[in-house]
């Protein structure tokens, strides 16, 4: 009889070269580098959070590569490609609970049922975390960014080109032009 171990935070502070992963259902998953238009995008929105940061003197602007500490059945971490976090520092470690805001950008695998299907458990398990807001961003379509809330979970607010996207309530008064997102 083989008993499998589950991966633990600790794994992923020795995950090789700083690579981006998480736990998802015991098991460390490697997530590939992004692309320069993904990178531009997530690189945007973290300028624009950071700057509301400093004006505000509320939360913390949160760049790609960060990892968030959870404590779900399945998922024991997030890695958003930007976030707005309220909670405390860590120092060396990695965030300590969910951010209330979260930014996926999809990279150019993240299209097809089967990739719906994961988008959409991994916004639950943020919502399930206590994440208040996550930006499902697709640079490839009309609707660029949709904005789903803890409250409404199934009404996306979606936004194209020419507009202005938000993420009330969890970033009061903050909104970003979409089209920044676009080198």
């Amino acid at each position: 009889m083989s008993t499998k171990t589950s991966a633990t935070i600790e794994d992923l502070y020795k995950v090789p070269d700083n690579r981006k992963a998480e736990i998802v259902d015991g098991e460390v998953l490697i997530m590939s580098p992004t692309g320069s238009a993904l990178n531009y995008a997530a690189g945007e929105v973290f300028a624009s959070l950071r700057e509301y940061a400093r004006r505000t003197k509320t939360g913390r602007a949160v760049t790609d590569n960060a990892g968030f500490k959870v404590n779900l059945p399945h998922r024991d971490s997030l890695s958003p490609d930007a976030a707005f976090y309220v909670g405390e520092p860590k120092g060396m470690k990695f965030f300590d609970g969910a951010p209330i805001f979260a930014v996926e950008v999809r990279s150019a695998g993240d299209y097809g049922p089967a990739a719906e299907k994961e988008i959409a458990q991994k916004r639950a398990d943020y919502f399930a975390t206590g994440t208040l807001v996550v930006w499902d961003v697709n640079l490839l379509g009309d609707e660029v960014v949709k904005v789903y809330r803890f409250s409404q979970p199934d009404k996306p607010a979606i936004y194209g080109r020419g507009e202005v996207a938000e993420a009330e309530p969890a970033v009061p008064g903050w909104s970003i032009s979409v089209d920044d997102l676009f080198e």
